[in-house]
């Protein structure tokens, strides 16, 4: 008797409690599904992929904006230009970026998303990209206090930013004497490492007297990463990416490959889960570790290229109107009019001065040098046809195999084996 009436007792407390729990999970079902039902169908909360994410942005973009308002960039509000030169390493981004820097209307940063990749290494490279997306979107905004979030302990000044020693605002007045930002030609570096150190809110205060603001980078992995900068009225990010053909860039990241191999890890890192790139992870017996980073990490760059120029195909007019496509064959090899299109893209006036200095830059003697990332006059031919010396068949055939839908979009045609 006494042990039916436990077991009715255990029942009840276990009834009692499991309703407990179940009431709170009713009452928010019945409220979520009140507010559901007032919005319509097509609004109904989900979890779109990224294709998906993408693809509401740029019809968001477009309805919010107005077919006609969102057509040209001179229709947006904005006080000023802000550009980002979009790349990936070895593609002659230095040089093109140097041909802002050059310019005295441009206020220039290079690489300034370096201290982000260095700071989280070994942060896979898509992890990364929300940090990436945040610090240039306080730096147009001449607000460079986001610098301090990797800078540790160490003192922020003028002399922390990635490539000081030749940028032309911090080496020229009123920040530094070592140069007038007038004077075209390269920063001598061990002139401008004698400046004195300055506070950022200086170089702020700089940074919002120039008309045009220019950052490059090879640290945004995929262009859709900075869709809501293209977006925001007060930024109307304007993006000029830069292409090579990828035997070359191969050939040039294999020459500097010790220096990219952190890069390189990173950039694999984002894509260890898929099945499609497990292999590449595993040095080849017959490559060293550091040479086989580097030549695998090239094929997820040109995945990520194919995936750039298929959003921009995919996109309302008002995105492909501040987009600019520029392969670095020409820009070395017809330097005058490339020149002349970048900077009618930018807003900006060329003069001879300049036009000189990206002639000289292309015509240079030789194209070998000790430091790779050293900002030099080269000989642009043989920049351009060195991985034809370089590169043996086997490692042309690799490259041709998995680059081989970007080479047909960018015109690239492939290797006569004979």
């Amino acid at each position: 008797m006494k042990r039916r009436l436990h077991k009715k007792y255990l029942v009840l407390i276990l009834a009692y409690s499991g309703l407990l729990l179940l009431i709170p999970y009713v009452l928010d079902y019945r409220d979520k599904s009140a507010q559901n039902a007032k919005l319509p169908q097509q609004q109904q909360p989900r979890c779109p992929d990224l294709e998906n994410t993408v693809a509401l942005l740029w019809d968001n973009g477009y309805r919010a904006n107005g077919s006609d308002a969102a057509e040209s960039p001179a229709n947006r509000s904005q006080s000023r230009t802000h550009i980002y030169l979009h790349a990936t390493w070895r593609t002659g981004s230095s040089f093109l970026g140097e041909l802002f820097n050059q310019h005295p209307d441009v206020f220039y940063l290079y690489e300034p998303m370096w201290h982000i990749w260095q700071a989280l290494y070994p942060g896979d490279a898509g992890s990364l990209q929300g940090a990436v997306r945040d610090m240039m979107n306080s730096l147009y905004r001449c607000d460079f206090s986001v610098l301090k979030l990797y800078a540790g302990s160490q003192n922020i000044t003028t002399s922390f930013i990635f490539g000081w020693k030749m940028n032309k605002v911090i080496c020229s007045e009123p920040l530094c004497d070592a140069h007038r930002r007038h004077e075209i030609g390269l920063v001598r570096e061990d002139r401008c490492a004698k400046c004195q150190k300055r506070d950022l809110r200086e170089l702020e205060k700089e940074c919002k007297k120039y008309p045009v603001m220019v950052i490059k980078g090879v640290r945004v992995l995929d262009l859709s990463t900075l869709v809501p900068l293209m977006r925001d009225p007060a930024i109307n990010l304007q993006i000029i990416q830069l292409f090579r053909d990828p035997r070359a860039v191969h050939n040039s990241r294999l020459k500097s490959k010790q220096a990219l191999v952190k890069e390189s890890i990173q950039v694999l890192r984002s894509r260890k889960q898929s099945d499609k790139y497990k292999r590449l992870l595993v040095p080849s017996n017959r490559m060293n570790r550091a040479e086989s980073y580097v030549a695998s990490a090239m094929e997820l760059i040109c995945d990520n290229w194919l995936s750039d120029m298929m959003l921009v195909i995919n996109a309302p007019p008002w995105v492909r109107r501040n987009y600019l496509r520029l392969r670095y064959e020409d820009l070395v090899l017809r330097p005058m009019e490339e020149l002349q299109r970048l900077f009618r893209f930018s807003n900006l006036s060329s003069f001879p001065a300049l036009e000189r200095f990206a002639l000289n830059m292309t015509h240079g003697q030789g194209y070998s040098s000790d430091k790779p990332f050293l900002i030099s006059s080269r000989d642009a031919k043989e920049a351009i046809y060195a991985w034809r010396e370089r590169l043996n068949v086997e490692q042309i055939g690799q490259v041709e195999a998995y680059c081989s839908e970007v080479m047909r979009h960018l015109g690239y045609e492939k290797n006569n084996a004979e």
